[in-house]
């Protein structure tokens, strides 16, 4: 007896916004308040798969804002996919490659959900669709993001010795670049070799600014500067990457394989920031790793400073990877001022653990999600034969 095809039956998705425990300083934004788009799919046999997409700072970091990432899968991602066979993932993220342009956050919010739940109807975890997990903890870093030096000092120490993070990444790039670079060098002057000190400038400085400021920040002792830039400046990020020792990373300018391979080829970067919904999701950022480790790049594990949702399913990919010589930063959760797991992710030992459990390991917490969701309890759904 043939066995029925289990089938994408409903489509749902919620925006929560979430408060941040502190100001969130970047060089085009602050943030105060984390919006989290999240997607549920319900399938024909009663299984359900949950996703998520989130960005930074609103429209201010990309093109793709916490409302377009929830128009985009209600009114075209859902229609499309809704009655087609739940097990067939890649055919849902070809179909959503060829029905919708851009939108990369919201196609990975509904990518993780499908992945999630076929996980779940194998009773497997999703790292095992992607080759299986090598690690159940990868090292985790904190983002010093207060703007204050004395601030971020003090939050540096109190991390290092309650054991949760001694790598730290810097946000600067709103003040001059004497003022920055000076700002890092007493920060690190601070932590000493404790902890591992780096920074991103979310491309605000002009190539004569970046020549200054990764000399300065070289000789500060920083370990590496991401996406000093604008995204679209590749041979200013070459000249840089190929002019000190210090690593150059790249964010901003990697939404896919496609520039991925680009930024290889132009020699571009030292070091990949691997993020999954930039990437497109989970299937396209193991691309974007693929050829970071052919091309001898260093990876990183980068966040759009999701909930514990989407921070498990990038834990559940990037616990594949052989070799993330620069760690991870998938503290998403930790910066919110609340969880919204039944079962929050765990940080300790400067490390992250991955999330155990079919799918992506990660339960929401229903009373959380009524509190933080923005539209106080009407969901959108796309329904079959709507």
């Amino acid at each position: 007896m043939v066995s029925p095809v289990t089938k994408i039956d409903q489509i749902e998705t919620v925006i929560l916004d979430i408060p941040t425990i502190r100001g969130h300083v970047l060089s085009m934004a602050t943030m105060r308040v984390q919006a989290a788009v999240l997607v549920r799919v319900r399938f024909s046999d009663g299984s359900e798969g949950i996703g998520e997409g989130t960005t930074i700072g609103g429209l201010s970091y990309g093109p793709e804002s916490p409302e377009s990432i929830r128009s985009a899968i209600d009114t075209y991602i859902a229609p499309a996919v809704t009655g087609r066979d739940a097990d067939d993932v890649n055919g849902a993220i070809q179909l959503m490659d060829k029905l919708v342009k851009g939108n990369r956050i919201a196609r990975a919010a509904v990518e993780i959900a499908l992945w999630d739940g076929l996980a779940k109807r194998l009773g497997v975890p999703v790292s095992q669709l992607f080759g299986g997990a090598v690690h159940d903890r990868l090292p985790v870093a904190w983002t010093l993001a207060s703007g204050n030096s004395d601030t971020d000092i003090a939050e540096a120490l109190e991390m290092i010795e309650t054991r949760r993070h001694n790598i730290f990444k810097l946000k600067i790039g709103k003040r001059a670049v004497a003022e920055d670079v000076a700002h890092v060098a007493r920060i690190k002057r601070a932590v000493g070799d404790a902890a591992s000190v780096r920074v991103d400038v979310n491309t605000a400085w002009s190539l004569q600014d970046a020549r200054w400021g990764l000399k300065g920040l070289q000789d500060a002792g920083c370990e590496l500067v991401e996406q000093p830039v604008p995204a679209r400046q590749r041979r200013a990020m070459a000249e840089l990457a190929q002019g000190y020792e210090i690593a150059v990373m790249a964010d901003e300018s990697l939404n896919g394989p496609e520039d991925a391979l680009e930024v290889a080829s132009a020699r571009a970067a030292d070091v990949f920031a691997v993020k999954v919904a930039q990437s497109g999701g989970l299937k396209r950022a193991s691309e974007v790793i693929a050829i970071g480790q052919s091309s001898g790049l260093g990876l990183y594990a980068g966040t759009m400073l999701e909930t514990g949702l989407g921070t498990a399913a990038a834990l559940h990919l990037f616990a594949t990877v052989e070799t993330l010589r620069w760690g991870t930063e998938l503290f998403g959760p930790l910066l919110l001022t609340a969880d919204i797991l039944a079962e929050p992710i765990v940080y300790r030992d400067f490390c992250v653990e991955i999330p155990q459990g079919p799918g992506i390991g990660a339960t929401l917490d229903p009373d959380k999600i009524d509190f933080y969701r923005r539209d106080g309890g009407r969901t959108v759904k796309a329904v079959a034969g709507e």
